[in-house]
């Protein structure tokens, strides 16, 4: 009966979902709105979708810390948000806690044991990036099961508790979005060209607002997971599965890869900006030492009295991003594997150094303008979570493209990554992202591929005030970045900070991308100075929560919010 009030309500009004939130069962997955901002004097959550923020924010208000409510919601975004939220690719946590110390969490996917430099390449050398991108061979190790588990010695619930209500609405299903509808409909042929066994995201018809979808196969490989921990996803039935669907695509993952994936902490990216502590990710993630570079490029500049988005303060942006990107390009890679020079990279003198060319109101030029001297030997999803007790969470995950590979594991119902096509497939050819990269980020077994994801976090005083985070390929760093500075520079609120419009620059291919709703003025005084300019769909999908503190009275105020650009949901108390 509720699904029939549903399916008319939306019928009748598109998103408007009618209000059957049963209280007994908070995760029925149809009686929900979404909600951009919350101002809250606990606890907050921010993620993709309602469900996922509200899974998180149940646990939150059951006594579970920050890291319960960010393991709640990466799982429920498994079924929410299949696009990116996932079990079959990977990810990574940065957390502060209350006792002054910070941890990351590395479970970025691995190159399958019988992966190999070479593979995307034919006998001529050229990229098949065909391969890297959509086939069975385009999959990395999954790693995302494996970090929810190296979160668990961090947590206060039971894991039972923290997966079931992904496994809730995975079986019972819930009420899809609008946005959703057109997401199903605009990839239905890929499922059906890329799968031989039914999948969950394709029915007969077409999808709309308000449609449940039920996920039986998914909620099985939770269950499994539930009852018999990390095991339950990389050894028995679904490891059986996984290998199997690889063997069906000449895919390369074995038993024995998912066997003997582990996840990693690894010492946080800390710098400081003007007093703030900045804490992101470090390598394989490029984006925490990203950060670092472009902050600390414009640290000693007065950009605050340039303003926001005025010609000046966008174009010595566009020149620091330009720079940050392309010494990724050059010097980046898994730090396990490749030796980076780090230090040398974020060190003050080298940065001073990078900025020597820089000269305002002249475009810069990226043939010109490369790699730093150094002699030595777009689909993702991100949360953000506070707790009551002062404890923050960034976490990013992704499957690489929107949907992975749109390769379902048959009898298992999850989707398999693309991440593959991360690594640099042939030095100089760009992923699908535009990024590009040498042998530094080249393919080897058990390797994890560079990636962009920037969760972060920033302190005032030693405590959590930001904690920020967005999906979006290459341009993730660069809308941290704006983001940092929306707030610490140029004093805006979060929800201008996240919602106003964006900009980037990623070295090559060289131009400045922007939003359509960036202000024409300005575009008009870049592209006179020699830029060129694009204008392309939304950039990134950020979530953002501030905390203030007023010293008088010792309480604290969160104002936690969701992105304007897709589902994005704040939830708090």
């Amino acid at each position: 009966m509720i699904h029939k009030k549903i399916l008319l309500s939306a019928a009748l009004a598109g998103l408007a979902f009618i209000s059957v939130y049963s209280q007994s069962n908070p995760f029925n997955g149809t009686g929900y709105t979404i909600q951009k901002k919350v101002d809250a004097g606990n606890g907050a959550v921010v993620s993709a979708h309602p469900l996922a923020s509200m899974a998180g924010l149940e646990m939150l208000k059951r006594g579970g810390n920050a890291v319960d409510a960010a393991i709640a919601t990466q799982l429920a975004l498994a079924v929410v948000y299949p696009q990116a939220g996932n079990i079959g690719g990977g990810g990574f946590m940065v957390a502060h806690f209350n006792n002054g110390s910070h941890i990351t969490i590395d479970y970025r996917e691995k190159a399958p044991g019988k992966a190999g430099r070479d593979m995307f390449l034919d006998k001529d050398g050229n990229a098949l990036t065909d391969l890297s991108q959509s086939s069975h061979l385009a999959s990395g190790v999954p790693g995302t099961v494996a970090g929810l588990f190296a979160s668990m010695k961090y947590a206060k619930l039971p894991f039972k508790t923290l997966i079931q209500p992904a496994i809730d609405l995975a079986e019972n299903g819930f009420a899809i979005t609008a946005s959703q509808a057109a997401s199903f409909n605009n990839n239905r042929d890929e499922f059906l060209q890329q799968n031989t066994s039914p999948v969950a995201f394709v029915k007969d018809g077409q999808w709309k607002a308000g449609d449940i979808l039920i996920q039986q196969e998914l909620a099985n490989t939770l269950k499994r997971i539930r009852d018999q921990g990390q095991k339950g996803f990389y050894e028995g039935e679904t490891a059986r599965l996984l290998a199997e669907e690889m063997r069906k695509g000449n895919g390369i993952i074995s038993t024995g890869d998912l066997a003997s994936y582990e996840a990693k902490e690894r010492p946080a990216v800390v710098f400081t900006y003007k007093g703030y502590q900045v804490i992101s990710m470090p390598l394989p993630s490029s984006g925490g030492l990203m950060l670092q570079q472009m902050m600390k490029m414009i640290e000693d500049r007065d950009i605050a009295s340039m303003k926001f988005q005025t010609t000046a303060s966008v174009q010595l942006m566009t020149e620091v991003e330009r720079r940050a990107f392309a010494d990724r390009a050059e010097f980046l890679g898994d730090a396990d594997f490749v030796k980076v020079p780090v230090k040398k990279l974020v060190s003050e003198e080298y940065l001073k150094e990078r900025m020597n060319d820089y000269v305002p109101g002249k475009a810069g030029n990226s043939k010109t303008t490369g790699a730093g001297s150094i002699k030595e030997s777009e689909e993702t999803t991100h949360l953000s979570v506070i707790d009551k007790d002062g404890n923050a969470v960034a976490v990013t995950t992704t499957l690489n493209d929107s949907y992975g590979s749109h390769r379902v594991v048959a009898g298992a119902g999850f989707i398999l990554n693309n991440e593959m096509d991360d690594f640099s497939i042939k030095p100089g050819v760009p992923n699908m992202y535009g990024a590009i990269g040498n042998d530094k980020n080249a393919i080897a077994p058990a390797k994890r591929m560079l990636s962009s994801m920037t969760p972060t976090l920033v302190l005032k005083d030693g405590n959590p005030f930001l904690v920020v985070g967005t999906p979006g390929g290459t341009t993730i760093p660069t809308s941290v970045f704006q983001t940092l500075v929306n707030i610490l520079e140029f004093g805006m609120s979060p929800e201008d900070a996240v919602n106003k419009p964006k900009f980037h620059h990623q070295w090559l291919p060289d131009r400045i991308d922007i939003e359509k709703n960036f202000p024409e003025d300005v575009r008009k005084q870049l592209e006179a100075m020699g830029y060129s300019i694009k204008l392309r769909e939304a950039i990134g999908r950020t979530e953002v929560i501030r905390v203030t503190y007023n010293q008088s009275t010792k309480q604290r105020s969160i104002v936690a919010v969701g992105d304007k650009r897709g589902d994005d949901d704040a939830r708090g108390y």
